[in-house]
């Protein structure tokens, strides 16, 4: 007996608009890891993502009566070009909401695919309330990004024809966001192919599946990192969740939930380029969240010998974000480690040091010299290249540890997006604190932030790149005056940007302070 699900996947209409991908073999990554892996690319269709099969669906799908009205939806990037590209299409009018961080690259694409754009807001969230909302004043067809039945049905046609592309699968890994894909593909192989095992991959800032399985509710995520934008999702959908935690219909009656493993930045940057390496490729961050993910369970399992699919979800990049990446990419791939250590500040200490590493390439070296002290020893910030990844990482932790005062700094993100820029002496300033802020990028966010912060504080640092990505960076160093009546985190905490405190921070203690 079918389901409603497999029911509204097998008659889709998703194929007046997209191609069916093709399923790639991924010769490179196979034989590193001793599996057979393959990937589905649904980076080639028309609006270079897998989310048009769930906005024509469903579009295609309305009354005649809601065509005519025409239909709005809120998205930040592949589901608006989706709903643009289908609404298009199809003749209906349509009104996309996108947030004002929102690049204009994406506000672009939106437009050249038939949208008529309405910035709103500075988050998904607030522009998603704007659109239900004008949804019900104007009478438009409000289009879900993932919480609905044809779309959820729209992206469930990738798992029909992964079942018909290859009939030996026994792993698909998925990129989770709002749960739509997943969802469709889950349902359609929890049914029809049950021995295959749906692995959801998450980014670590924005595991909403992963919390709303452990706590057994769809809880809000407080804060939510955008670095892999397109799956940036708060809190996981309605009905995905219901699906994830469907039972399968394989006789057995047993309830199944979806394993979830989630991924660094670091690691997500080093499966672009795998996925590069492959084909010539450039995908965007959640579009290489499936082999990042992939990659780590094969690790972590031990898979041998297994049939591996990794669903590349989409590649709208903003090209001004691959600097970034490539930054990022050698520590993703355990190919680079970085270190603090403290050295004599002495004629051919640095030689010394250089021995001690018996021989290994060393990438990047950061020193200043200070002559408050001389009796102090020098603080050097070195990148290692590595052969053997984890396990050479811990022999030159090991190693260096043994001869020198070192710390590793490889997982340390204020070291990683700011220290390593900035080193260039100890200012010695008194009542100093620093701290992070990530305010929305968009014209006009810095000006804001240093008005509302007032003059209250002197600043004594400040450090900032533009990644390309919906959220700026900045580091922070803020001295309070003698007079001053406010207390410094409780400032920028009114300001409304999100904020911590790294006056503790290793590498600001040893390079900055």
């Amino acid at each position: 007996m079918l389901t409603p699900y497999i029911r509204a996947i097998l008659q889709a209409t998703v194929y007046d608009v997209a191609i069916r991908t093709p399923l790639e073999p991924a010769k490179k990554l196979s034989l590193r890891f001793a599996n057979d892996i393959r990937i589905k690319r649904e980076d080639l269709q028309p609006v270079f993502s897998f989310k048009l099969r769930g906005a024509y669906n469903k579009i295609s799908q309305l009354s005649n009566d809601e065509k005519k009205r025409g239909v709005i939806c809120a998205s930040a990037g592949n589901h608006a070009q989706g709903v643009a590209y289908s609404a298009n299409r199809l003749g209906i009018n349509n009104l996309i909401v996108m947030p004002t961080t929102t690049p204009d690259i994406k506000v672009q694409a939106v437009k050249s695919f038939g949208g008529n754009v309405h910035l709103h807001g500075d988050s998904f969230d607030e522009a998603n309330r704007f659109a239900i909302e004008k949804s019900q004043t104007d009478g438009l067809t409000y289009i879900a990004p993932y919480d609905d039945e044809l779309v959820i049905a729209g992206q469930g046609t990738i798992g029909l024809e992964l079942t018909q592309q290859w009939r030996d699968i026994d792993y698909v890994f998925v990129a989770v966001g709002g749960g739509g894909l997943m969802a469709g593909v889950a349902a359609f192989l929890g049914e029809v192919a049950p021995h295959i095992k749906v692995v959801a991959v998450e980014p670590e800032g924005a595991a909403c599946l992963k919390a709303a399985l452990e706590t057994k509710e769809r809880v809000r995520l407080p804060q939510v990192s955008l670095f892999a934008d397109g799956v940036a999702v708060a809190q996981i959908g309605e009905k995905p969740l219901e699906i994830a935690k469907m039972t399968k219909s394989d006789g057995t009656g047993t309830v199944v939930e979806p394993e979830v493993i989630t991924c660094t930045n670091d690691e997500i940057c080093a499966a672009i380029k795998d996925i590069f390496e492959e084909n010539r490729a450039i995908v965007e961050t959640a579009g290489a969240l499936s082999i990042a993910g992939m990659k780590k369970y094969i690790n972590k399992h031990g898979l041998k010998n297994k049939n591996c699919v990794a669903i590349i979800s989409g590649a709208n990049m903003n090209f001004d974000r691959l600097r970034y990446i490539a930054e990022r990419t050698e520590i993703g791939e355990q190919k680079e480690a970085i270190f603090a250590v403290a050295i004599p500040e002495k004629t051919g200490a640095f030689l010394e040091f250089c021995r001690t590493l018996q021989g290994r390439n060393i990438t990047e070296f950061n020193y200043r010299v200070d002559t408050s002290n001389p009796t102090d020893p020098a603080h050097i910030f070195v990148g290692i290249g590595l052969k053997e990844g984890q396990k050479e990482r811990s022999t030159i932790a090991k190693l260096l540890t043994e001869n020198y005062h070192a710390y590793d700094l490889t997982d340390d993100e204020t070291a990683k997006t700011h220290i390593r820029y900035l080193i260039g002496g100890h200012a010695n300033i008194q009542d100093e604190q620093l701290f992070r802020v990530i305010f929305p990028e968009r014209p006009g966010a810095l000006l804001n932030f240093l008005e509302k912060l007032g003059q209250d504080f002197n600043i004594t640092l400040f450090h900032y790149r533009n990644h390309g990505a919906a959220e700026g960076r900045i580091l922070v160093g803020l001295q309070a005056s003698a007079g001053s009546s406010r207390q410094i985190m409780d400032a920028l905490t009114e300001i409304g940007y999100e904020c911590e405190s790294l006056t503790d921070n290793v590498g600001y203690q040893l390079f900055l302070k």
